[in-house]
Order: structure tokens, then sequence, then C-alpha cells
């Protein structure tokens, strides 16, 4: 990927992020402009959390170099949910105690949940990062990238046209792992998928520091290929577990694990093959467009601080982008209702994964068009695409 960036480098360092104002804009001054960010600085999925939190400084810079929010700085406010939905609920009652129109967060599933009914009806507008969660319609909420039952869609129909129809299902008991295999059983309902069967079920505890029984019974079963779903380091458990009882086909993750830095740490028992769905902007292939424009962007600024992006950084990245855009639209003094309005009624933005239009009662803007399937290749630390968008074969 750093190769094929080479050419868009020899500009001057990115306009947007690092370089002059772009033409027109504002130079910000005056006081800072705060939005407020729930991470998992710290704890399971510290991970995600540290990456967002750095996608959110570039996307600072680029802000504040196009006129801020109307000609006031921007700033983010992060603070840490420890990777609890308890400390997240925490830290969300005193955001809506400060009466902020929107915030940005959380990054994990449980968290987004916990915050939803303090939102959901009255606002402030809460953008979460996790794709886990499904906010009503016409809600204050809205949810990042395709939902997680389109990725069991994508997966399911990838593995089908492969011909792997005997799965073996492996997930986490926490609200990830539900959520996934709630939408795999969907994926099975459909009647393309009539002749994929889930040979095995297996669960386990995100603290489990063993599979040992899980992975032996999966095993046994013969599945052509294995699900894990969990985010993080039960990840870790889930490929270490598969290895260690000889499980040597396909293996496919949550896609909250396709870090470069985690993945790096699992190299002594990855699977032969695997997979995972990911989103259109993590590996090359988007053909020319607004899109591929867009990632160009995306790609120079973290190319900027020497930062190759994995799907840690871009999950988080169009949500933001659309907050920031919301707010620069309707100014400063923009009410919750406001900026939940705007974003209800927003399409053709574009972004790094596709073309947004929130007109569907989705609450995301996208769908399942955003999503392919990539394959981890360890030894040059990259993914590559292994489907067309919606997880069709090539």
């Amino acid at each position: 990927m750093m190769r094929s960036l080479a050419r868009y480098l020899v500009l001057p360092v990115l306009l947007l992020a690092l370089g002059s104002p772009a033409p027109g804009a504002s130079a910000v001054s005056g006081e800072p402009y705060e939005i407020n960010a729930i991470l998992s600085l710290t704890g399971g999925a510290a991970f995600l959390g540290k990456a967002q939190q750095q996608a959110l400084g570039l996307i600072g810079q680029i802000a504040n170099h196009n006129g801020g929010i109307k000609g006031r700085p921007l700033t983010f406010n992060i603070v840490d949910d420890q990777s609890s939905p308890q400390i997240a609920v925490q830290l969300a009652n005193v955001i809506i105690a400060k009466k902020v129109p929107i915030f940005i967060g959380s990054d994990l599933t449980a968290p987004c949940s916990a915050i939803g009914p303090l939102v959901e009806k009255n606002g402030p507008t809460e953008y979460c990062t996790s794709p886990g969660i499904n906010p009503p319609a016409g809600s204050y909420i809205f949810s990042a990238s395709a939902a997680t039952r389109a990725d069991g869609i994508a997966l399911v129909r990838y593995f089908r046209e492969r011909g792997w129809t005997r799965i073996g299902l492996l997930t986490s008991s926490d609200a990830s792992g539900q959520a996934f295999e709630q939408s795999f059983d969907r994926a099975l309902t459909l009647p393309e998928n009539r002749d994929v069967t889930a040979v095995v079920r297996e669960h386990f505890a995100t603290a489990d520091l063993a599979i040992a029984g899980q992975a032996a019974r999966i095993k046994a079963a013969n599945p052509q290929a294995v699900i894990g779903w969990t985010t993080g380091t039960p990840f870790g458990t889930v490929l270490r577990g598969l290895h260690d009882v000889g499980y040597e086909g396909p293996v496919a993750g949550g896609n909250g694990n396709m870090v470069f830095t985690q993945l790096a740490q699992y190299a002594g028992f990855l699977p032969k093959e695997l997979y995972f769905p990911g989103r259109r902007a993590i590996a090359e292939g988007t053909p020319p467009g607004p899109v591929h424009d867009a990632q160009m962007e995306y790609f120079k600024a973290f190319a900027s601080i020497g930062v190759r992006p994995d799907l840690a950084d871009n999950i988080g990245w169009d949500p933001a982008m659309i907050v920031v855009s919301t707010l620069q639209h309707l100014g400063p003094d923009a009410t919750a209702q406001q900026c939940r309005d705007y974003i209800l009624n927003l399409h053709s933005y574009v972004g790094i994964n596709g073309i947004y239009d929130f007109r569907d009662g989705e609450q995301r803007g996208i769908g399942i068009n955003s999503i392919v399937i990539d394959k981890w290749e360890p030894e040059r630390t990259r993914f590559v695409a292994v489907s067309k968008p919606g997880g069709f074969l090539k």
C-alpha cells in the first residue's frame, strides 16, 4: 500500500492535514469549539480507542486548516471508558449534563448499547463508532459503517461461493459475539444460503484464557471453515485454541481485529487462511472516482505522520468526519435536534468506505456494499481484498 501511495506524496505535504488552508477557508481564532468523544483508551479494546484517538487528531488538523467550526478552532475532548459499559454511562451522563448537541462514541457495542437509552429520544446526538448496534429509526443515535448483520451476510455469502457450506461458529458471550451470532442466523435464513449449515456452535467468555474444550469440539465436527467472532485480546485466545487442537482450515474473525500490531502478536499460531469482513478503505483496489479520492486523502493524512491505517483507524473516520461536517454546516450554536435532523437527511456524502445516504432509516448511511472480504497476508503484513463489495467472489 505504501509503495502505491508514493506517487501521491511527491506533492507538497498534505494540503488539508498539514499544509496551507484550503482556498476560501477562514483562519481559526477565538474560543475553541469542543467535540466530546468517549473512547476505550484502556482495557480490552484499547487498541481501538487509541487508534481512533489518533484519527481524531488528524481530523482536527484537517478541520482547522479549513476554517474550524465557522472560524472557531476545533478541539476534541476525549475521555476513556476503560472498555466498560458502566464507565461509559457515567461519562455519557457528564456529557449530557454539559448540554452539548452531539458527541462521538463509544467504540464498542456494549458501551454504545448502554449509552443508547440515555440519548435515544431527547439527545444529544450520539454517533457510536461501533457497527454492532442497531439504532431505532429517527432516534438521536447513529452507528458507524455497515451493520454487523451485514457482516454476517457478506461473510456467509463469500464462504458459500467458495464452496464452504459446513461452518463452525465460535463466538464470545458478550454483546459483540451475540450480535454476530444473530446476524449469522439471519444470513442462514436467506434462500441463497439454504445449503449452508452451522455444524457446531461454541461460546466462551471474553475473560477465558483458554478454549481447549470448545476448540476440540469444533475440530471434531469437521467444518469446512470456522468463524471465530470476538474483538481484542480474546481473538488471540480463539486463534491459539484452534491452532493447539490442530485445526488447519480457513478461519474468519471479527473485523475489530483488523489491526496490524494485534495480528503481528499472533504470528506463531495464525491459521493458513485468515479472513475478515473488511471495509473498502482497508485494502487497495477501489476504482477511480470520488470514494477513491477520499481514500487517497485519508491515506495521505496518515502517511504524513508515518502511520499505516488499519480498521481501528478506519471505522471511526467517516463518523467523525460527518460529525465535523455537520457542525461546520450548522455552526457552533447548533442544537441536538438540528444535528440529528441534518444527518438524517444527509445523502451523497462521500466517505472513505462509500457514498452515504441516511434517508433509509438505518441510522448509519451505508450498507453491505461497503463490505469486502479481506484476507490477511502475514508475510507482507497487509490485507488483500478477495471479494467484490457485498462478499461476492471476484
